[in-house]
């Protein structure tokens, strides 16, 4: 065996980055459950304990949020630097060359991708963004000053994008993982089919990111079309509805290998 292939172009392309991307995504979406599973829920049984609330929040949620926002961009940029580094990744990746397989594979990748960088934004362009504005204000009322009144929309906003970003994690992760090891060895596409399957999972993402902004109505409790987000409970089950019809979409779309 030759030591240089340890380390080699490939080598850091598909082992090191790799590894090193599985291990910020631990982080990210650990945290991303953390927030949804734990905090929110935990936050909310405080009920008239403000002080207590807001020590929480200056304590351990900004601890949490620095870890969580800097795990995404460690994602992110390892992600990229896989695709930069491994020779021919992008000119496989757009151009469908290659078996039908390769090109459900660059289906199913393209997919994660998309869903991987939309989350990304979300944490640091609407999460981040609010939560330093609740932040900001539970420690401006600790030290005796008055409650900002826009704190309780930005902490909504913030808590929408966080459960999108919950729904979307488990497509997000069954298409990274499915495009090496599920979707090439079952599934086949022309390039045509694997682009309209794409092209259908991209839409189906556009609306519920928009939703989750408020764009259909608002971002106000009792607006029908939040109901994904208003538990922890009900954005696990359209986690998995999403999951379900986008895998739905993958089989109608592209053939099963015979």
């Amino acid at each position: 065996m030759n030591a240089a292939s340890l380390f080699d172009q490939y080598a850091i392309g598909n082992f090191w980055f790799r590894y090193l991307h599985i291990l910020a995504g631990i982080t990210w979406i650990g945290l991303l459950y953390y927030f949804n599973f734990v905090q929110v829920p935990g936050l909310a049984a405080y009920g008239d304990e403000g002080k207590a609330r807001n020590i929480t929040v200056t304590q351990i949620a900004t601890r949490a949020l620095w870890w969580f926002r800097w795990a995404s961009i460690a994602t992110l940029a390892t992600g990229l630097l896989i695709v930069g580094v491994l020779p021919d990744y992008m000119k496989d990746f757009m151009n469908h060359e290659g078996t039908d397989a390769a090109n459900a594979k660059n289906a199913a990748i393209t997919v994660g991708m998309t869903l991987g960088i939309l989350m990304a934004a979300n944490v640091w362009m609407i999460i981040w963004k609010n939560q330093k504005v609740v932040i900001a204000n539970a420690t401006n009322v600790l030290s005796g000053g008055e409650a900002n009144p826009d704190a309780a929309t930005s902490g909504r906003r913030a808590m929408l994008a966080s459960r999108q970003n919950m729904i979307f994690s488990v497509s997000m992760l069954f298409y990274m993982v499915g495009a090496a090891h599920y979707y090439p060895e079952v599934f086949e596409a022309s390039p045509g089919n694997a682009n309209t399957f794409v092209m259908i999972s991209v839409v189906i993402i556009a609306i519920l990111q928009l939703n989750a902004l408020g764009i259909f109505g608002g971002i106000k409790a009792g607006n029908k079309m939040l109901w994904p987000y208003e538990s922890h409970k009900n954005a696990i089950i359209s986690s998995i509805v999403l999951w379900a019809v986008l895998f739905g979409a993958s089989i109608a779309i592209m053939a099963v290998q015979s």
